[in-house]
């Protein structure tokens, strides 16, 4: 073993690198945003050395970002895993431009696509993006879309099924020449529907998967698997549809590496349950910050506007993005809820008047600079309700943590989402823990999930699943 790897390091399958127990998730990640920026370095100045983006994460912002530190990172110390399938933003144009073949036309700007025609593309700009000739693994970003979106067209029969697997293996042949030219060094699947029974007709097989490698070379790359676990959603871990064995099991038996997504974001009973402590364990809520004071900074930026151009802002002189906001967050229910208000009733009025005066004020210098400080006090006003939007949620933390507590996990001082993590951690077959760090804070309590105790993880989660 390399006396430079640390001991605790773990095997990433049977492709021959060792990763840290958690890795560095890129989602909502981008270049241009300082605390993204030192929390990525944080996590690789501390011992940190696996990276988790995709071409689709902030529409490319975030390989961009993840490029930037490696200028400053060797490569041999970092692992970058990076996916692809997702057509939006960008990509969509380039669709629409080039017709690639087989096309998931999911949903008014939603399309996904696996073929090897549209797969170069992504590989080529990630590439670029990342400034590397080389990417370490690169994965299918959730290929069952194809599944789902004839599910939602009519019943699935074994037609479907043996089309799906038919493109995969189409994907698997460019994958394993792209191998062969030393572009990828191994690559695989990211899927949210690994864990789902083997009676479910969108289920994604990861044995079926195996078999396309296999019947491509007995040599072949395909070596690593993502999957979405956490408390709630064990399926992964518990769910016996790959040959008797459950999607970890089995993949620990074929020497296939498994990357952990959403283990702190769970989705139970059609809402979004966050696995963290937004107060110290057991104490109540003080006064929380005013809904006000809260975009009060942007509301300052938008009369600096007024000031200087005697213009209206987004829905008049005297009512702006900030007006809007505090209009539409009394009646926001989660977190989940917000991100989709954000898309659905905040993004568009704000992109269309940011374009008016674009079209306005082009090339005045005040103009320039003030979008630019607009800009990230939106980014910052937006987090700042989210965690205000979370922290309403402790009661439900706290509930966790009792559960948690008769399902057989010991007492423990240790934040709910350090003991979300180290539960995982403690699967056998588990190679690495992706968690999103965009925050200092993030990565500081994530780290700290690798010091807790051993448990019987997988009792516990078979405990948990049956008191909820």
């Amino acid at each position: 073993m390399n006396p430079k790897i640390p001991a605790f390091f773990r095997t990433l399958g049977s492709t021959g690198l060792r990763c840290h127990p958690l890795g560095f998730g890129c989602y909502r990640i981008a270049e241009g945003v300082t605390e993204h920026e030192a929390s990525l370095q944080n996590y690789l100045d501390r011992g940190g050395n696996l990276i988790d983006t995709s071409t689709n994460y902030t529409d490319g912002q975030s390989e961009k970002l993840v490029g930037k530190l490696l200028t400053t990172t060797p490569c041999h110390k970092s692992i970058v895993v990076t996916k692809a399938g997702y057509i939006q933003g960008q990509n969509m144009a380039l669709a629409q431009d080039r017709l690639f073949p087989e096309v998931v036309k999911y949903g008014e700007g939603l399309w996904h696509c696996i073929h090897p025609d549209f797969l170069e593309t992504q590989l080529s700009a990630s590439c670029q993006r990342l400034q590397q000739d080389r990417i370490d693994i690169f994965l299918l970003h959730n290929p069952e879309y194809f599944l789902s979106h004839r599910a939602h067209q009519r019943a699935l029969n074994n037609q479907d099924h043996d089309e799906f697997y038919q493109r995969i293996s189409r994907a698997f042949r460019f994958l394993e020449d792209q191998t062969k030219k030393g572009t990828i060094g191994w690559y695989g699947i990211s899927s949210n529907h690994y864990g789902l029974p083997s009676h479910d007709p969108t289920m994604t097989s990861i044995q079926r998967c195996l078999s396309q490698a296999q019947q491509i070379s007995p040599d072949h790359h395909f070596r690593v698997v993502q999957l979405p676990l956490n408390l709630y959603e064990n399926g992964c871990a518990l769910e016996p549809n790959n040959d008797g064995l459950s999607s970890i099991d089995f993949c620990r038996q074929e020497g296939l590496g498994v990357l952990i997504n959403r283990p702190l974001n769970a989705f139970f009973n059609n809402q979004m349950i966050r696995l963290a402590d937004f107060v110290p364990p057991g104490k109540h809520l003080t006064e929380l910050a005013k809904l006000d004071s809260l975009v009060r900074p942007l509301r300052e930026a938008e009369q600096l506007f007024v000031n200087q151009f005697k213009a209206p802002l987004l829905s008049g002189f005297d009512s702006g993005f900030a007006d809007l906001i505090l209009q539409i967050v009394p009646q926001v229910r989660t977190v989940a809820h917000w991100d989709w208000v954000i898309e659905k009733h905040l993004a568009p009025p704000l992109q269309r008047w940011l374009e008016d005066c674009r079209r306005n004020y082009q090339g005045v210098d005040f103009w320039k600079q003030w979008e630019e400080q607009f800009f990230q006090i939106i980014r910052d006003v937006l987090e700042k309700i989210e965690r205000y939007l979370l922290s309403q949620q402790q009661e439900v933390s706290d509930q966790i943590r009792t559960l948690l507590e008769k399902s057989g996990y010991p007492q423990s001082r240790a934040s709910l989402s350090q003991i979300a993590m180290s539960l995982l951690l403690n699967l056998d077959g588990v190679s690495c823990v992706l968690n999103g760090m965009r925050r200092m804070g993030y990565v500081n309590d994530a780290l700290g999930a690798t010091d807790l105790p051993q448990v019987d993880s997988r009792s516990i989660l078979l405990e948990f699943s049956q008191m909820c």
